[in-house]
């Protein structure tokens, strides 16, 4: 895949949550089932993120993204939201997709770069039509992955 971060296919999917906390809470369940991390670890630093301010940043993206002990390198989550949820975006619109970030705690440089990554693939209007109208998650992750690779290119 690409050596800013690690996507698992199982770390892609769709979501039902109707609140941004529900949002939240879905990508920790997320990122402990798939990359077997402390669910309440990884909420916790995604709420402390939060709270410095919203990581939705427009076109009904949100970019959640934290440190964490316990990873050698960056992992994502990404969900489509069943239905729009309020996330206190730049724009004031609601978010549909959700990327999620977890890097190592001492992660600098590493974590920017993934971040300038996913933030590049999120602000493409071509590609946000396509990971909406995917018809499931295996068709979601393949247009991820050929992103991740041309990044890593």
């Amino acid at each position: 895949m690409t050596s800013l971060f690690i996507l698992d296919p199982a770390a892609v999917g769709t979501c039902s949550a109707t609140t941004k906390d529900d949002v939240l809470a879905e990508l920790a369940d997320r990122f402990a089932k798939v990359y077997d991390l402390d669910r309440a670890t990884v909420l916790e630093a995604l709420e402390e993120r939060e709270k410095l301010g919203s990581t939705g940043f427009g076109r009904g993206t949100a970019i959640p993204h934290a440190r964490v002990e316990q990873l050698a390198q960056p992992v994502c989550v990404f969900l489509r939201l069943s239905q729009a949820v309020e996330f206190e975006s730049a724009d004031g619109m609601p978010v549909e997709l959700v990327f999620g970030l977890l890097s190592p705690e001492k992660s600098g440089a590493m974590h920017l770069h993934a971040l300038a990554a996913i933030s590049r693939t999120m602000r493409d209007d071509r590609m946000r039509d396509r990971l909406l109208d995917a018809p499931g998650d295996e068709a979601v992750y393949a247009l991820l992955a050929g992103v991740s690779e041309r990044d890593a290119a």
